[in-house]
């Protein structure tokens, strides 16, 4: 099988090439060098971090809020309605205290993340109105932060997600009025840029602040706030960085483009030696499509400079597994969207709700007012519950995340270093009919019978002759077993399932799908090459589970 070992050398390449320095090993100050970021020492440093959503800037979605608790100031109007501005206050305090804590961050460097993107409410750092003032609690909850990040080696890029007057006027900026005001009144702009001067100011000799976000997905089109103002976006980052690099100028600065974060097409020229580029991507699309990112080469190409996925996530595990898998194959870190959640089991941490949560859910979408003694009590229990001792751990969400075993492999998973390296197929002529709609191995839904179906229910076709290459990752040296499921589209069938240099054969004849043990299949530390080969007939995979 001398296609095996040639898989297996390219596997290993791309293992050294995309990997770059872990958390644990990067030092000191990141930077740009072309394309990559570096660390002091001049080593690559891949940024593979979660973004710690709902703690500066609380999103009604977590809350399983409706319309009327979507933003913050009516998340904020919710609670002081149900036990008063001064329990409120007081709640609040406590949330911003319990949200994020130390074992946050230790636990997040021991999952391999290696950084995280705090999202900003400026209202948590200047207040509001004519004459605004800077405000302690949100610099020292920043504080707090590095200094556990620090400590941990985990790198903070400071995300501004909701700036002054709101960059998108949608909820997820806090917007007052749904219009993004930082761009229609010019002193929101002076308000921000006096804003990043003070916090580069604050972290400029702090060697773990990886750099500043300026602006969290600002303008969509849809709202026509594109349309309206994008013209005005590069020049406002122009005048943000000029007037930071006065106070720091060794820290990374990180543009996002028009349309949440995705359209670059503002970006006339790198106007700094020390940007980087950054989109999100979330593959939200009925039926799922693992969408393409060349648009992003180019540009990455063009700007001579790194790109980074600032957001990606809320999803499901195959799409995870699919998404960083992709990013990495082409030299593009990542953070994850969000760290934990209510009631969740697509996050890697899920906040339980209290008693008595689905009355003040229904006053969030205008029904009747739970009593102050109810609420109370509920308010009162988040606090315990947000912990993250009290949080409930989902570990399959985090294999997915950073393609680990024990865990489900989907077959449509495969590499992403295209025929003979990746996959072979007979005819490369074709194109799949959904989620890799560009290359030739064929994908197609599964019977919406199949209830057992993880992710949104795809499975690849195989025939003679025809493969497929994964890698997975193993945190220890130890065997798993292993599961597939599969049925057979020409008949009896034979698949070979191949684990580095273990080979075995799976002889496939039931038409429907079937889950067919294999034997207990040794896996190495670090990562594995794993080889789908149909050795006669043809078959159609959904899955390898690996436990």
């Amino acid at each position: 099988m001398g296609h095996n070992k040639q898989i297996l050398v390219s596997f290993v390449l791309i293992q050294v090439l995309c990997c770059g320095v872990s958390g644990t090993m990067a030092d000191g100050f990141l930077r740009t060098q072309g394309q990559e970021m570096v660390d002091q020492a001049g080593r690559k440093v891949l940024l593979r971090g979660v973004g710690l959503g709902n703690w500066l800037l609380p999103e009604g979605y977590m809350w399983r809020f409706g319309d009327q608790g979507d933003r913050p100031r009516k998340i904020e109007k919710i609670i002081s309605d149900l036990i008063g501005q001064e329990a409120a206050d007081r709640f609040w305090s406590e949330f911003r205290r319990n949200y994020i804590t130390e074992a946050d961050i230790k636990k997040i460097a021991e999952l391999g993340f290696n950084s995280v993107r705090p999202a900003i409410n400026a209202r948590m750092l200047l207040t509001e109105g004519a004459n605004p003032k800077y405000l302690d609690e949100g610099f020292e909850l920043l504080d707090n932060l590095v200094r556990w990040c620090t400590k941990y080696k985990v790198y903070v890029i400071l995300d501004m997600h909701g700036a002054p007057g709101g960059q998108t006027g949608a909820n997820i900026d806090d917007s007052r009025s749904d219009e993004p005001e930082l761009f229609t009144d010019t002193a929101n702009q002076d308000r921000l840029v006096d804003l990043w001067v003070r916090l580069a100011d604050r972290y400029k000799d702090e060697p773990y602040v990886a750099g500043y976000d300026l602006l969290n997905e600002p303008l969509p089109v849809r709202t026509g706030a594109a349309a309206k103002y994008k013209h005005l976006l590069e020049p406002l980052y122009k005048r943000i960085t000029r007037a930071i690099r006065e106070k720091d100028k060794r820290h990374m600065i990180i543009l996002e483009g028009v349309d949440w974060a995705n359209d670059w097409s503002v970006f006339t020229s790198r106007f700094d030696d020390n940007l980087v580029y950054s989109f999100h991507y979330y593959c939200w699309d009925r039926p799922t499509t693992l969408k393409d990112i060349s648009q992003y080469l180019v540009h990455r190409a063009r700007l001579d400079a790194p790109v980074w996925v600032g957001e990606t996530g809320e999803k499901d595990n195959a799409i995870y597994w699919a998404t960083t898998q992709l990013f990495e194959a082409h030299n593009i870190g990542w953070s994850f969207w969000p760290w934990k959640k209510m009631e969740t089991q697509n996050a890697p941490y899920s906040i339980k709700a209290p008693e008595g949560w689905e009355a003040i859910q229904a006053y969030s979408r205008g029904r009747g007012k739970p009593s102050r003694q109810v609420a109370q009590k509920a308010f009162d229990q988040i606090l315990v519950n947000i912990r993250l001792e009290n949080c409930v751990y989902n570990p399959d969400v985090v294999n997915a995340i950073f393609r680990r075993v024990p865990g489900k492999v989907e077959a449509e998973n495969y590499g992403h270093e295209g025929l003979n390296k990746s996959y072979f197929v007979k005819d490369a002529s074709g194109k799949a009919q959904l989620y890799r709609t560009s290359e030739p191995v064929q994908i197609t839904a599964i019977e919406a019978q199949d209830s057992s179906q993880q992710g949104q229910g795809q499975a690849i076709h195989l025939v003679q002759g025809e493969w497929t290459a994964y890698m997975a990752h193993s945190l220890e040296s130890r065997q798993y077993k292993v599961a597939v499921k599969v049925k057979a589209e020409t008949g009896p069938a034979v698949l070979c399932l191949t684990v580095n240099d273990y080979m075995q054969e799976l002889t496939v004849t039931d038409p429907n799908w079937a889950n067919l043990k294999a034997d207990t299949i040794w896996f190495h530390e670090g990562a594995n090459r794993i080889l789908l080969e149909v050795k006669a007939g043809a078959v159609c995979v959904d899955w390898m589970d690996f436990q």
